[in-house]
């Protein structure tokens, strides 16, 4: 991913009310606007706001069946973000372990200093 779409993707998903709408997608499969609203405590239109930015994000996608417009979930780009999400769980981890590490050399090095002076 570029970090354009990144940036995209992670303001897509970071509002909850989104998260919910792409929650019932995955959990039930293709739904209509109207059949997310009755699942959620908001409207009809801010659902469709919603799935209007989880689609740019790529993450839904729409196909018309009659008269109706169904939207499912991306797989795919929901896999892109998961592997993403994971790759950036794995940076902070090895961030924090240098900050560990770090730090109980410092206790360490302070724990030797005070016996010395003992």
């Amino acid at each position: 991913m570029n970090a354009e779409a990144d940036d995209q993707l992670w303001s897509a998903i970071a509002e909850p009310s989104r998260r919910r709408v792409l929650d019932l997608l995955v959990a039930g499969g293709e739904a209509t606007a109207s059949e997310l609203a009755e699942q959620v405590p908001f409207t009809r239109q801010a659902v469709s706001k919603h799935l209007v930015v989880l689609e740019e994000a790529g993450l839904v996608s729409r196909r018309k069946q009659g008269r109706d417009v169904l939207f499912g979930v991306d797989g795919g780009r929901l896999d892109e973000a998961t592997r993403a999400l994971a790759d950036q769980a794995s940076r902070w981890d090895r961030r924090l372990d240098a900050i560990k590490r770090l730090a109980e050399a410092a206790h360490a090095e302070s724990k030797e200093t005070k016996e010395s002076r003992s």
